[in-house]
């Protein structure tokens, strides 16, 4: 039998193979959508040119991969728009609108408390709805374990 099938531990581990990749279809699947995602990142860094140089060496070297990157530039609408600014490199949640300084000082610091009050209210709003959303599946749940129950 095969070492990479048998049930016996080898010696470098038991879930990890030669070259550290998991034998497993779900440490397979992440690895490459790692690498996939990777590849989206580097290609949204450079902007559009990329992904239309991408594009046709996939139609140069085989017409499927070039299609499916057109297919995945509409999609994501990456054809038609701006790749740099889908991505959060931090941690912070997205601020909706920044404007550049008017000049005035007074009406700058008003804009700015202004809008971080409402990106708070929003924040707040999110999480009433996200905390209704789990009220109503714990009203659910315990009716349907009522029923179960009284079945």
């Amino acid at each position: 039998m095969h070492p990479a099938y048998s049930s016996a531990a080898p010696a470098y581990g038991p879930a990890y193979g030669p070259t550290g990749f998991s034998r497993s279809p779900h440490g397979v699947r992440a690895t490459v959508g790692r690498v996939l995602a990777d590849c989206r990142d580097w290609l949204d860094a450079r902007g559009r040119i990329a992904w239309l140089v991408a594009m046709i060496l996939g139609f140069v070297a085989a017409w499927p991969v070039g299609l499916f990157i057109l297919g995945y530039m509409i999609w994501s609408k990456r054809m038609f728009g701006s790749c740099t600014h889908r991505r959060h490199r931090d941690g912070e949640a997205q601020r909706f609108y920044r404007a550049a300084p008017t000049g005035n000082a007074a009406f700058d610091a008003y804009r700015d408390e202004t809008l971080k009050r409402l990106e708070d209210e929003h924040q707040a709003f999110v999480d009433f709805l996200a905390k209704l959303r789990e009220a109503k599946d714990k009203a659910e749940f315990d009716q349907f374990m009522v029923e179960r129950r009284d079945a």
